[in-house]
C-alpha cells in the first residue's frame, strides 16, 4: 500500500481526507502552499500513527508541485490515490476581476489539477489501478462567484476528459461536488465530506462513479447524493 497524496491539505476538506484515509493505514503525503499548514495537517495525522510526508508547493507553480508528486513516490511510493484539493474560494461579480486575477484563479481551481494527472495518472494506467479525485463544487454557477463557478465548471470537464483518457486503463477518476460553504458541525463537515472519498477511492470498477454532489440534508432530513456513473471498460486554498 504506497499510500494517498493531499494537494491543497488546509484544515478543512484537506485535513478531513487525510484523517480519513490514515485510518484505514494508508501512509499520506500532504501538499500545501505554506509549512505552517501543512505542519498542522501533519500534527493532526501523526496520532494515527501512519507515515507522513509533508511538502510545500504552490499548485499553480508546475515545476513545484511536479517536484512535491516526485518526492512523495520517493517517500512512500507510486500512490494509490490522489487527492486535488487546491482551490482559490472568493466572492467577485462579473467584470470585478482583472485578467491576470482570472489567470491565476484558473491556474489553481483547473491547471493545477491537470499538472498533478498528467504527472500521476499515465503510471496508475501502467499497472491498472489508482484514483485520481478532485474537490468539485458550485453545481449551478453563481454570479457573486465567478471565478469559481468557472473553475468548478472547468473540473467537471476535467474529470470527464481524465475518465476518459485513463479510465479504460483502470483509473478511476472522479469528484467530489460540494454544495456550499465547508464548515464542521454543519451539513457540509468536511469529516462527513470526507466519506465520499474514500468511498470513490474502494468502489470496484464495475460501480465507478464519476461525481459525488455532497448536497446537505433536504426537507425530508435526507442527505442528497446525485451521482454520475463512469461506464464499465490556499485567495483560500483549502
Amino acid at each position: 500500500m504506497s499510500g494517498a497524496v493531499i494537494i491543497g491539505a488546509g484544515p478543512g476538506i484537506g485535513r478531513s481526507v487525510a484523517l480519513r484515509f490514515a485510518r484505514e493505514g494508508m501512509p499520506v503525503a500532504l501538499v500545501a502552499r505554506t509549512g505552517k499548514t501543512v505542519r498542522a495537517v501533519a500534527e493532526a495525522v501523526a496520532p494515527s500513527g501512519v507515515r507522513v510526508v509533508s511538502l510545500t508547493a504552490d499548485s499553480a507553480d508546475e515545476t513545484a508541485l511536479r517536484a512535491a508528486l516526485d518526492a512523495a513516490a520517493d517517500e512512500l511510493g507510486p500512490p494509490d490515490v490522489v487527492v486535488y484539493n487546491a482551490a482559490i474560494i472568493q466572492p467577485d461579480s462579473p467584470g470585478e476581476l482583472s485578467v491576470r486575477a482570472h489567470q491565476d484563479a484558473w491556474a489553481v481551481n483547473v491547471v493545477g489539477a491537470l499538472t498533478a494527472a498528467a504527472q500521476v495518472a499515465p503510471a496508475m494506467a501502467r499497472r491498472g489501478s489508482g484514483s485520481f479525485i478532485i474537490t468539485g463544487g458550485m453545481p449551478e454557477p453563481e454570479p457573486r462567484y465567478v471565478s469559481l463557478s468557472l473553475g468548478k465548471a472547468g473540473v467537471r470537464a476535467l474529470v470527464t476528459l481524465l475518465d476518459k483518457e485513463y479510465g479504460p486503463s483502470g483509473v478511476h477518476v472522479a469528484t467530489v461536488t460540494v454544495a456550499g460553504p465547508v464548515a464542521p458541525g454543519t451539513a457540509f463537515d468536511p469529516d462527513d465530506i470526507a466519506e465520499h472519498y474514500w468511498r470513490l477511492h474502494t468502489q470496484p470498477r464495475h460501480r465507478w462513479e464519476r461525481e459525488i454532489v455532497h448536497s446537505g440534508p433536504t426537507a425530508t432530513g435526507e442527505e442528497t447524493l446525485a451521482t454520475a456513473t463512469t461506464p464499465d471498460a490556499d485567495g483560500d486554498r483549502r
